[in-house]
């Protein structure tokens, strides 16, 4: 097995490969600051119908990321991956410029279906980065493309909420453009990375959704950390699901707010992944940072429900940064046990396993969310969902620490 990589990256291809990564969280995150307003003015609902409309159409982003994702992921191993990266560029584009020109809400499962379709890139990404790293380098580099996504949170929901002010369709010409740059960008400086001789044969039974999942029983360790990367994700998934809903619900937020709390969040995140990342691998090693992700993950979403003011969400969202860890750490430990020429399929076997997560998730917090801010319920809250959410983060931490103990326990016997 090769670890060195197929072809030398420069570092203006690995800049392309973040930037990439960051245009699909701007547009992930572009559309959350003006999903209230815009739902409601279209559908002509309340906040709380709102609130599942927005879930479905999550859902169906995450139904597109699902199915194409490990097809993305194969084809990269196959043709390599500086075709497909570019591909997925230029659909990113058209999607910006159909949610643009939407009339109505099937328009815009429209466009968050394409959006899915398109965003599956980070798979290439991730398999990208892999091809031009070390193994005992990947931890430090899945948390640089883990800054770009927090990045892409701050710049996608600033851009939504502060040109969403001027109207709901401004901020996807403005992303149009940037795509569209960038993909000019990516045809002068992306090299290949993976060389012929280390390329496989596309396979259907691999690339299916489902058979995907494949990958992760034929390599030993792999399959109990997609449990906790799946219930991770699940979990997660509240925050794009009610954060738009429950800033208004709790504090009134306009679009403009909702952006700057996402922005900041996005920000924290971006430093948290991209500055500190390093250093909490070097000082506990990746499996603890993981840990200490997951424990910040439950303190924090517990918190989200308990907090009375703004100040005190600026607070939560630092306790909240180690979050950010979780992802790039287990990438990092799974991609360590799994052979070079198979990192695509890896990478697109994640992908379908984070956006089952997110889907069901999504549509289980929106769901939550709307049925206790209804009359139906036995109480009206827009925090229950936080809750629910804290202590399924809790539960996962202890699955992983069960996990890592019982691996230990293997390796002394």
């Amino acid at each position: 097995m090769s670890e060195a990589p197929a072809v030398p990256a420069s570092r203006h291809a690995v800049t392309f490969v973040m930037l990439t990564v960051l245009l699909d969280m701007v547009g992930f995150g572009i559309i959350i600051p003006v999903l209230p307003k815009l739902i409601g003015d279209v559908a002509h609902v309340g906040l709380a119908e709102a609130a599942r409309i927005g879930g479905w159409m999550a859902a169906a982003y995450s139904v597109a990321q699902f199915a194409f994702g490990p097809v993305m992921g194969n084809l990269s191993d196959r043709f390599g991956r500086r075709p497909l990266l570019l591909l997925a560029i230029f659909g990113l584009g058209v999607d910006f410029l159909a949610q643009a020109l939407a009339p109505t809400v099937a328009w815009l499962f429209f466009g968050r279906t394409l959006a899915g379709l398109c965003g599956a890139s980070w798979v290439i990404a991730n398999a990208y980065i892999a091809d031009v790293t070390p193994p005992e380098d990947r931890g430090r580099a899945f948390g640089m493309l883990g800054a770009a996504f927090g990045l892409g949170f701050i710049i996608g929901p600033a851009i939504g909420g502060l040109l969403g002010e001027f109207g709901a369709r401004v901020p996807f010409y403005a992303a149009a453009l940037v795509s569209g740059l960038n993909l000019i960008y990516g045809l002068f400086v992306l090299p290949e990375t993976l060389d012929p001789a280390h390329r496989r044969p596309f396979d259907w039974r691999r690339s299916n959704p489902f058979g995907a999942f494949a990958v992760f029983r034929q390599y030993h360790g792999v399959l109990p950390m997609c449990l906790v990367l799946a219930l991770f994700f699940f979990f997660s998934s509240i925050y794009p699901a009610i954060w738009p809903f429950w800033g208004k619900a709790r504090f009134g937020w306009s679009e403009a707010g909702v952006g700057l709390s996402l922005a900041l969040f996005g920000l924290v995140m971006a430093g948290f992944q991209g500055g500190l990342a390093g250093r909490f691998v070097d000082w506990f090693g990746e499996r603890k940072t993981v840990a200490i992700g997951l424990v910040s993950a439950a303190i924090a979403a517990t918190g989200y429900g308990l907090v009375w003011s703004v100040p005190m969400v600026v607070i939560l969202m630092f306790v909240h940064g180690p979050e950010g860890f979780i992802h790039p750490m287990l990438t990092a430990l799974m991609s360590k046990r799994v052979p070079e020429n198979a990192q695509g399929e890896l990478q697109g076997g994640l992908s379908a396993i984070m956006n089952v997560a997110m889907l069901l998730g999504t549509v289980f917090f929106a769901q939550l969310f709307g049925y206790f801010m209804t009359e139906a319920a036995p109480f009206q809250s827009p925090n229950v969902s936080y809750y629910v959410a804290g202590a399924g983060m809790g539960l996962t931490g202890a699955i992983f620490l069960w996990l890592i103990g019982h691996e230990r326990d293997e390796v002394r016997a």
